[in-house]
């Protein structure tokens, strides 16, 4: 019997497992760079930084890569705008999604939660969305089974069904919301209950991986609005760890209804799924800039820094935690 799968086992079509490790270094650097602007109140700086040392560090990566997820259009931002072309060359073709500052805010005030977010498919393979455009979305663990929740029915229907699933009343089910005033009616609603809630003022990626990871965390369901971007960076993240989620895109412009319509989206109504937003071979890379639930932070040494990684694999499913010291 084989229990391992083997480089011969993935066929041409899969990323080789090597990039996992050099995606693992463009976060690192690229939290590194942020690290030295925590605290400072100066979010700007600090995404900068960010951006700039994630670029220079995923150009050296052998990779014929596009950005499909970045800083914004290319008439918006300098670098690492949508359809850059990055990478060393030389290499597999794939698309990228990228958030070089997750939770700017949170680093510039040096609050938990604050990470880089990377993550690579087969070209092709992640949903292409704009920047400004969010999503209404909803996401629960693994271990339910399909259906149990729905991005289109209410809060109360959603956790009186997960509540159901699970066998425990509503009292023990937590809903991790971001803390927004468009969720006020959302957070009402979840306490009228008896549902549990934990608010969080930024980090919609690694909210979502908090709430299907719920043995760790505690956490049994994600609920509300957020970028669509994030929601695309965390179905890469699911693809990998397992976990449901639904989402919708809210197109509630002209000018985002055409945006999205020369992105590729043709139904503009339609439900997506994980495989839906990240397809094909996946790798994702999350580097910690302050401590947080997830990931701790970047520790300054006097000779040396300590970076905190969490690096995934679709096709294997493998999940690497990985703590590295670098020389200063």
């Amino acid at each position: 019997m084989k229990l391992n799968k083997t480089e011969d086992d993935r066929g041409p079509a899969h990323l080789h497992r090597s990039l996992t490790l050099e995606l693992v270094r463009v976060t690192e650097r690229a939290a590194i760079a942020a690290a030295e602007w925590r605290g400072k109140g100066n979010e700007k700086a600090a995404d900068e930084a960010a951006v700039l040392a994630l670029k220079e560090e995923l150009d050296s990566v052998a990779i014929d890569g596009r950005i499909v997820i970045g800083e914004g259009e290319e008439h918006e931002c300098e670098t690492l705008f949508i359809g850059q072309e990055v990478g060393a060359r030389g290499g597999p073709q794939v698309d990228i999604a990228v958030d070089p500052l997750e939770g700017v805010t949170l680093c510039a005030k040096n609050q938990p939660d604050s990470i880089v977010v990377l993550a690579m498919a087969e070209r092709g393979g992640l949903l292409n969305v704009a920047r400004d455009v969010y999503m209404n979305k909803i996401a629960i663990g693994a271990n339910y089974p399909a259906g149990t929740v729905h991005v289109d029915l209410s809060a109360t229907e959603n956790v009186r069904c997960l509540a159901s699933a699970k066998g425990v009343p509503l009292s023990e089910i937590t809903a991790i919301v971001l803390d927004r005033p468009r969720h006020a009616s959302l957070i009402e609603e979840l306490r009228s209950l008896g549902v549990g809630v934990k608010l969080i003022s930024d980090g919609d990626i690694a909210g979502v991986i908090h709430a299907v990871n719920t043995e760790d965390t505690g956490i049994d369901i994600y609920l509300g609005s957020g970028g669509a971007p994030e929601g695309v960076l965390a179905a890469a993240a699911l693809r990998c760890i397992g976990g449901q989620m639904q989402v919708r895109l809210i197109l509630d412009t002209p000018a985002k209804r055409e945006r999205a319509y020369a992105m590729g989206i043709e139904d503009q109504n339609r439900i997506y799924e994980v495989s839906d937003l990240a397809s094909g071979d996946v790798l994702f890379a999350a580097t910690g800039v302050t401590d947080g639930t997830l990931l701790d932070g970047i520790k300054l040494r006097r000779d040396s820094v300590e970076t905190s990684t969490i690096v995934m694999r679709s096709w294997s499913q493998t999940v690497r935690w990985i703590r590295a010291r670098h020389a200063r």
